[in-house]
């Protein structure tokens, strides 16, 4: 446009002279606005469209732990490997975050058991862990007698009886019943010291080595028979060991060897010590107690172990 007189001096433009909204977005060339052109905290959140803010945007560590909002990393967030030891803090992984069954023998050391104290002894109800096989191999606890008990280990039942005093007048040709009325020890209390009759206790049949010696002493002048025997159960007797002597023998000390026996017993099944004798019809007998002739009579036994 052309100008009649005199052409005006020129001004510079400010910012007071220019309307709002008169300078829009399209007047705007490319690349115009530096970003020295953006004052500091101009851009707003509200300025920036959802995923206009990549990963390249992102200058490295400008993420830091100030920044990440709680429980915003999740698992999903992770990569196998990315979290190692050095990441966990000391007493970190809790037994609640250990899943059932996931330790086993090669996360121990050899020390959590070659570094326990060394008993020299164990009591009855002190515990032994063993891997149960018949429970998917599952750890169990048990006492030291149930488990010595389970293998059979303590030859138990047991029991030695002896007479107290000599038994008198035992009858010629008869069958009798030894009074075995004192103990030297009977781990079950399975020995009867009034009917001297051993008993095997209940869930404890099996095998057991019994032993006996019967020491009679008697006048006979036309010979004598002697034996010992076990009774059991009532019905079968074991004859366990005689002397038979036809030939003249005035006043004699009748010395029965010490015998044993392996019976199969069950439980309930009974024992008692019986003795057999045969004076020719001249006398009765006497048998020796602890204290008599011959050393004395005894009745023993116990079970025997794995059999």
């Amino acid at each position: 446009m052309g100008f009649i007189g005199k052409q005006p001096s020129k001004t510079a433009i400010t910012s007071s002279d220019i309307t709002d909204g008169v300078v829009t977005a399209a007047k705007l060339a490319s690349d115009s606005v530096t970003t020295a052109k953006i004052a500091d905290t101009a851009v707003t959140t509200a300025k920036i469209t959802d995923a206009n803010i990549t990963t390249a945007k992102i200058a490295g560590d400008a993420v830091t732990d100030a920044k990440i909002a709680d429980d915003v990393v999740g698992s999903e967030h992770l990569t196998a490997g990315e979290v190692d030891t050095t990441a966990l803090g000391a007493d970190a992984v809790t037994a609640a975050k250990i899943a059932d069954d996931a330790i086993s023998d090669e996360h121990l050391d050899p020390t959590a058991i070659t570094g326990q104290t060394a008993e020299t002894s164990i009591a009855d109800d002190d515990l032994i862990l063993i891997s149960d096989t018949s429970a998917s191999a599952a750890l169990k606890k048990m006492t030291k007698a149930n488990f010595i008990s389970g293998v059979g280990g303590d030859n138990t039942p047991a029991f030695y009886a002896y007479m107290s005093a000599n038994m008198t007048s035992v009858s010629d040709t008869t069958f009798t019943t030894v009074a075995f009325d004192s103990e030297s020890f009977d781990s079950d209390g399975a020995f009867n010291t009034s009917n001297y009759t051993f008993t095997v206790p209940s869930g404890e049949g099996g095998k057991y080595l019994i032993g006996l010696r019967i020491s009679p002493y008697f006048y006979s002048d036309k010979g004598y028979q002697i034996q010992q025997n076990l009774y059991i159960n009532g019905s079968e007797r074991i004859e366990y060991g005689a002397i038979d002597e036809p030939s003249n023998d005035n006043s004699r000390y009748g010395g029965l060897n010490s015998e044993t026996v392996i019976l199969t017993l069950s439980a309930g099944d009974t024992i008692v010590a019986q003795f057999y004798g045969n004076t020719r019809g001249n006398n009765s007998f006497t048998i020796s107690g602890s204290g008599g002739a011959r050393k004395g009579s005894f009745f023993w036994g116990y079970k025997l172990i794995g059999l």
